[in-house]
């Protein structure tokens, strides 16, 4: 029996294959997305204005505080009550988008903070501006605080992109659900499902082991 499921396993083994595909695209238009609005985030966080800091810090509870399938169906169910209809890849971006940001503006901001305020004021008295202090100065320092935790937090993002399947997105966890009404052998099916994310996830786990040695010594 066990031999007869695995074979139709491998019959539809390339239906897998567009999920993982599904999966991948996601996985990196949110990383590139998380991480340039995370950095801004970041910096604003770290800034000397109050306000920033507020505003920020309020985006930031309230994300970290609320189940991201929450926030999933926010952006795909409650936006359209409010006039903004969106297709469920791109309602699954900005989800992932406005999740992803969260966690690494507190890990950015953690990085910058982490740099001594000697270098500020050695930047200041150079005649660099603002920018130009971040861009030259703090930010190449933060990255050995900040690439660490980043890496791991990219692998926390590629797994929870199977939350979006909960909006029709044939991602694999989707394609997952939808083998087993076909083929009754959860464990083989799930399985295979875990061992693609493990595909994916695993050169960044490596990445980051790597960067926290590297770090350390």
């Amino acid at each position: 029996m066990i031999s007869f499921y695995f074979g139709r396993l491998m019959e539809i083994f390339p239906f897998f294959l567009k999920g993982l595909w599904m999966t991948s695209k996601i996985a990196f238009i949110s990383l590139v997305t998380c991480t340039l609005i995370g950095f801004i985030l970041g910096i604003f966080r770290s800034s000397d204005s109050t306000i920033l800091k507020r505003l920020v810090g309020v985006y930031v509870a309230f994300v970290r505080g609320t189940p991201f399938v929450v926030q999933i169906f926010i952006v795909f169910f409650i936006l359209p009550e409010w006039g903004i209809q969106l297709e469920a890849f791109t309602a699954a971006l900005l989800a992932m988008a406005i999740m992803g940001s969260a966690f690494i503006c507190e890990i950015v901001a953690g990085g910058i903070n982490s740099i001594p305020k000697g270098q500020w004021e050695a930047a200041t008295s150079s005649g660099l501006n603002g920018i130009q202090k971040l861009r030259l100065v703090i930010i190449p320092q933060a990255m050995k605080v900040i690439l660490p935790p980043l890496v791991g937090q990219y692998v926390l993002l590629i797994k929870d992109t199977s939350v979006v399947s909960v909006i029709g997105i044939m991602e694999l966890t989707r394609v997952g659900w939808v083998t087993v009404v076909r083929i009754p052998e959860g464990l083989m099916v799930f399985t295979l499902v875990g061992f693609l994310y493990f595909i994916i996830s695993y050169p960044l786990i490596l990445l980051s082991n790597y960067l926290e040695k590297r770090m350390a010594a």
